[in-house]
């Protein structure tokens, strides 16, 4: 495994980037403020800008270890950071991370994550050297689970009361993974 940090990465729409305190009313206004968005995470809505910035600073402070990724999506098309991914667990001895991920509502439905997320797993195959891509997401949130399913994620099975929601109630988890061996046949076929 060779851990780069979060280099830039760009696709068709987005530059996946290291956070830069610039981003913070961004990010607040575009995702961070919204219950939206928060829903199936493990926090909470920002109560305001400073608030982001200050989850920035810490971000930024994190990139000095090599084994840090997490990226803010900027949308080429406005020149704003409308989203995040970010590598959320790493284990190292056995090649494998899980991702998490979350994109303004105002930007859901055009495949940006998708977009966004096959270009991450595609780094950490080919330059990092993981052997597994992981993510878990609410099974109230379908529309995770179809990024996943976009990036050829299968789906493994279900976390019984696994996810914790905001008003206090547990709900359940799917979890898919993509191996790299499945990963390299399907971009063969490409």
């Amino acid at each position: 495994m060779t851990h780069l940090g979060t280099k830039t990465l760009e696709t068709p729409c987005l530059i996946l980037r290291k956070y830069q305190l610039s981003d913070a009313e961004d990010m607040y206004h575009n995702w961070a403020n919204s219950p939206a968005v928060t829903r199936f995470l493990s926090w909470e809505p920002h109560k305001d800008a400073e608030e982001t910035r200050q989850v920035i600073i810490r971000f930024i402070e994190a990139y000095q270890k090599d084994d840090n990724y997490n990226w803010t999506l900027e949308l080429k098309e406005i020149g704003q950071v409308v989203g995040s991914l970010a590598v959320v667990n790493l284990h190292e001895r056995h090649g494998k991370c899980e991702l998490g991920y979350c994109l303004s509502e105002r930007f859901w439905g055009r495949g940006l994550m998708a977009e966004a997320v096959a270009r991450v797993i595609d780094f950490l195959f080919t330059e990092v050297g993981l052997h597994r891509v992981a993510a878990l997401h609410s099974t109230l949130n379908p529309a995770s689970g179809k990024v996943m399913e976009k990036n050829g994620m299968k789906l493994e099975g279900t976390l019984q009361q696994d996810h914790l929601m905001k008003d206090g109630c547990f709900c359940d988890s799917n979890i898919r993974a993509i191996l790299r061996e499945d990963w390299e046949k399907a971009h063969q076929t490409k």
